[in-house]
């Protein structure tokens, strides 16, 4: 077949014309095209009440031969790739010991999936609850403001994806096209089929819900196994010396091999693989590896404030007249603003039409985050509001200020992240409602008493106060700074009535555990994957999906070729 890509039209166009499209760019007749599907649709929106849709077209004629040499200098005139996935692997019989897959975010869920699919019968722990019970929890901290540290937003069977947008699209590089088998594996577990070819797709919190418990069910009937509130406390190793080595190792660093790990339980299982898809919030875990002699490092990420304005505000200034187009849906946005103080800020996980939820996962502090369901139909648009801070920034008591790691060392961010939370937690009243402020007193320095047009939808509630103590001094002037000058990109962004809840700290992890980059294992820990957000190697359900199917390929090649020996 034939892809052409870049075939422009208007956005209320006719069904036919893309057939038209078709025929005036190959410059062939009606009788020579068998048939066309559309691999990908997206909108160019840069002037606003002349909105464009953007396709991909996979096209097959009587003559693709001959149009593919016709057209060989056309960057948009292309043989279509295959893009069927084909495994590297199948499980050999009688493996000594099975793969461990340790958490069941969409990194450990490609994992095991994958895993299964091969035939490696995969024991997948996760230290939450199963999706549905963990939704009941989630939702009740919201209501009660009672905290399950084992059940919420950030831990439990479907990771931190399964309380956002439901976002599915990347800018990873993805030369062997995993992320089709992602979107294939979704579809097949419910999701609608529009999320193969809209340029933007998302599924939202109720569908996914669904949509990891058929794909957990998929692993059961492959011969995996799947173990609830099962929290990993230890990870065993034997020591290694370099001829035995198939790491590359680390300077300071013991080489070392997986030999199993031990439950919160007290039950210790043998393993010689396992995938570490913790996620980024797992900082116990990130702990216990760093104890263990695993190597890993201190890596940049980025903190702020969440920011609500109403959707149709978003809608007006992306899509003027065209607001409210069923194909364009509710309108999201991409921001960045490099300040004067050397920081940049930029806007993260826009949640059109949702809501911004509580997202803690240790007593005492408070996080937020943003979710949409697959509607969008909320009345608040909402979106994280960042600044980048660097490793260096972590335990620089001077630049940083209260919120500085008493210890220099590679866990200091984790320290960093906690010392925000908590402030925004004692701001907020210290029973997780947050702190609150209007865009307007947030860039005039006054403290905010009640909202205005913008209700902000977070839950549990709302204290409001001044946010300029929640942050070091050099983001609150980032912010600040960035704020007026997105208003110039979006009409009415910086509006005085816009909300800022506090706080996000949670965009990243706040650690990498190095790996291989053929191997894909750590460093110095043979047999050990780490994997995804928490290993800081993904960011994002799409991502995340394409990091475990990469891990899990890795791990059965490594299985074959020992059993083979």
């Amino acid at each position: 077949m034939i892809r052409l890509t870049n075939i422009k039209l208007p956005l209320d166009h006719k069904e036919h014309e893309i057939e038209q499209a078709i025929l005036t760019k190959l410059s062939i007749e009606n009788l020579q095209l068998v048939n066309f599907t559309v691999f990908k649709r997206g909108y160019d929106a840069r002037k606003k009440n002349k909105i464009f849709l953007i396709y991909t077209l996979d096209v097959d004629t009587k003559i693709n031969a001959e149009l593919l040499d016709k057209f060989t200098d056309d960057t948009q005139v292309k043989a279509t790739p295959d893009m069927a996935y084909k495994f590297v692997s199948q499980a050999p019989e009688k493996l000594k010991n099975r793969p461990v897959v340790i958490g069941m975010g969409p990194c450990g869920l490609f994992v095991g999936l994958v895993l299964a699919q091969m035939g490696f019968k995969p024991i997948i722990l996760e230290r939450g609850q199963e999706v549905r019970q963990r939704t009941k929890d989630t939702f009740g901290f919201w209501r009660k403001k009672i905290l399950n540290t084992e059940s919420n937003v950030q831990f439990g069977e479907g990771g931190a994806g399964t309380f956002s947008d439901g976002k599915l699209y990347s800018q990873v590089k993805d030369p062997k096209h995993y992320s089709r088998k992602v979107l294939h594996e979704f579809v097949a577990a419910g999701a609608p089929e529009e999320i193969l070819y809209v340029s933007k797709p998302h599924i939202g919190t109720f569908k996914l819900v669904t949509m990891v418990e058929q794909m957990r069910a998929k692993i059961f009937e492959l011969g995996g196994e799947v173990r609830f509130n099962q929290r990993v406390d230890n990870i065993h190793f034997t020591d290694i010396d370099g001829n035995e080595a198939t790491t590359q190792g680390i300077e300071g660093y013991q080489n070392q091999k997986v030999t199993g790990l031990t439950l919160s339980s007290g039950e210790h299982i043998e393993t010689n693989h396992i995938a570490l898809a913790i996620g980024h919030s797992a900082r116990d875990t990130f702990k216990m590896i760093f104890d263990e002699g695993v190597y890993l490092k201190a890596k940049p990420f980025s903190v702020g404030f969440r920011i609500e304005h109403e959707q149709s505000v978003i809608d007006e200034a992306r899509f003027g007249d065209n607001a409210g187009n069923e194909i364009l849906g509710a309108a999201d946005y991409k921001l960045v603003h490099h300040c004067s103080n050397g920081r940049s800020v930029y806007s993260f996980c826009m949640c059109p039409g949702g809501t911004v939820v509580a997202a803690a996962s240790e007593e005492g502090h408070l996080v937020t985050n943003g979710m949409s369901q697959y509607s969008r139909h909320e009345r608040n648009a909402n979106s994280a509001i960042v600044v980048g801070i660097e490793p260096a920034d972590f335990s620089d008591s001077k630049e940083t200020g209260e919120f500085a790691s008493e210890r220099d060392h590679v866990l200091a961010g984790m320290d960093f992240q906690r010392k925000l939370e908590q402030k925004a937690f004692k701001l907020g009243g210290e029973n997780y409602d947050a702190p609150v402020q209007l865009v307007g007193d947030f860039l005039a320095g006054r403290k905010s008493g009640e909202h205005g047009s913008v209700t902000p939808s977070y839950k549990p509630g709302v204290t409001y106060c001044d946010l300029s103590e929640t942050l070091p001094d050099y983001a609150i002037a980032a912010i600040k700074e960035a704020l007026p000058a997105f208003d110039k990109k979006i009409n009415g962004f910086s509006m005085s009535e816009a909300t800022l809840t506090a706080v996000e700290t949670r965009t990243s992890s706040p650690i990498q555990i190095t790996r291989d980059k053929e191997t894909l294992q750590s460093l110095n820990t043979q047999g050990l994957y780490p994997a995804g957000e928490g290993a800081g190697y993904a960011g994002g359900i799409l991502s995340a999906g394409i990091d475990g199917i990469k891990i899990a390929e890795a791990m059965a090649l490594s299985m074959t070729a020992q059993h083979d020996k």
